[in-house]
């Protein structure tokens, strides 16, 4: 007899206050709980790019379960992670202001980008993570394009100032690997951490 449907899922932290996070795991009809995982994110010195968004991740997991440790919560695993995006092998963050917006979208205008998420997971164990890579190819974008997307707030908290979720994806021309992990947690890699740390995904 076939387990219900309550019976064979497993509670999880999940150390993000990301909605785009949140709003995949809730689709997939996850159970978990919001963790605050605030960390330093500044890149050290001569760090790669996916050296960074691994390290980020296990770093968030980490901090995720120093807090529930803290606040004596039951111990449940913690899923953790970060996104970049990635031109030229410099790293876009998220911008300051339209001008740093502009400056980033003019970059990745008419041209092929990386979006690197990593995921982590801890559960007082050795924490496992993976990486997920994928390839973004934007349209040829005109000054007036950017200018009226920065109007719509959209690009205001995104990791290369653009959304593929939403208004953003209107200028993407192709997109090879995941989109979930553009989005920012792509969720094969994320299942399979999941299933390892004993939380069943179905």
């Amino acid at each position: 007899m076939k387990r219900g449907l309550l019976e064979c899922r497993a509670m999880f932290y999940l150390a993000s206050q990301s909605p785009r996070r949140r709003r995949l795991l809730e689709s997939a009809g996850m159970t978990f709980s919001v963790l605050e995982s605030a960390i330093e994110e500044t890149a050290r010195e001569n760090e790669m790019p996916e050296d960074l968004v691994i390290r980020l991740a296990l770093e968030k997991a980490a901090a995720g379960l120093y807090t529930i440790r803290r606040e004596e919560r039951p111990s449940y695993p913690v899923l953790a992670a970060d996104t970049v995006v990635v031109i030229d092998d410099s790293v876009l963050g998220k911008p300051s202001d339209a001008a740093h917006a502009f400056d980033m979208l003019e970059r990745l205008s008419g041209r092929t980008h990386r979006v690197l998420t990593a995921v982590a997971v801890h559960d007082d164990r050795v924490p496992g993570q993976r990486l997920s890579e994928s390839f973004v190819t934007m349209k040829r974008l005109e000054r007036w394009e950017m200018e009226r997307y920065w109007a719509t707030g959209e690009p205001r908290d995104k990791a290369g100032g653009y959304a593929v979720q939403g208004i953003g994806g209107g200028f993407v021309e192709r997109l090879e690997g995941s989109y979930s992990g553009v989005v920012g947690l792509p969720m094969f890699e994320t299942r399979e951490l999941l299933a390892a740390a004993g939380v069943d995904w179905l």
